[in-house]
């Protein structure tokens, strides 16, 4: 089995250096950009399996990269932001970053970011579910990992897809951001809760019917599609 492919975009030498030594002990294939347009290059060439994204970039900065990138890959995106303002991150999670970490971080931390990511990603299909999720407009399977509404297909980042396929396993009951964190992200997810909001949003928005998720004010969300 080949080494998973990790692309850092940073232009600063030292975190490029201090990822490469903690990647690298992890086994992993690591690639380097220190600009926007050669990182959106290099994700291009080297088909990476989950790039490090810096937001603050010289030339084409994070959000113009990831806006171009999601066009043509749903490669899962972790957004490092010097900022804490939270409007940031959520413009960042907005045009298709699927997590983020605030500067300055653990390296161990997004290490095992990373090692949660690619080991949701990469399980082999076998091992998935092979349970299709039939409703009255959506139908998901869990083997392909496809969505369609009323048979037109839906394209859905990594995060979306789980988050959807989530509430869709529990029809009706209201889960908690926090049950949803577990369930999609683990329980070393240490970002905002509101992150689930934003890719909820995301999901309403692609899904063209915001009446299938319904927001429980308080308490979390609740997948409303009615059974054929």
């Amino acid at each position: 089995m080949s080494k998973p492919k990790i692309l850092v975009i940073d232009d600063e030498k030292s975190i490029g250096d201090l990822l490469h030594a903690y990647l690298k002990a992890e086994s992993y294939q690591v690639f380097f950009a220190e600009d926007g347009l050669s990182g959106l290059r290099a994700a291009r060439a080297f088909k990476p399996d989950l790039i490090v994204l810096d937001i603050m970039l010289p030339g084409m900065d994070g959000i113009e990269l990831l806006t171009h990138l999601r066009k043509e890959s749903d490669v899962y995106v972790i957004m490092l932001t010097a900022k804490t303002e939270v409007v940031d991150k959520i413009v960042g999670l907005s045009v298709g970053a699927d997590d983020y970490v605030t500067k300055p971080f653990s390296p161990r931390e997004l290490v095992a970011r990373i090692k949660a990511a690619l080991r949701r990603i990469s399980s082999p299909k076998e091992l998935l579910s092979r349970t299709v999720l039939a409703f009255k407009h959506i139908r998901i399977d869990a083997g392909s990992r496809k969505v369609w509404i009323d048979e037109e297909p839906v394209e859905l980042t990594a995060i979306e897809f789980d988050i959807l396929q989530t509430l869709a396993e529990h029809r009706g009951m209201v889960l908690s951001r926090e049950q949803i964190i577990e369930s999609v992200w683990g329980t070393d997810f240490y970002g905002e809760l509101r992150v689930v909001d934003v890719h909820i949003g995301h999901i309403r928005q692609k899904l063209a019917d915001e009446d299938l998720i319904s927001t429980v004010h308080g308490v979390g969300y609740r997948f409303e599609d009615e059974d054929i």
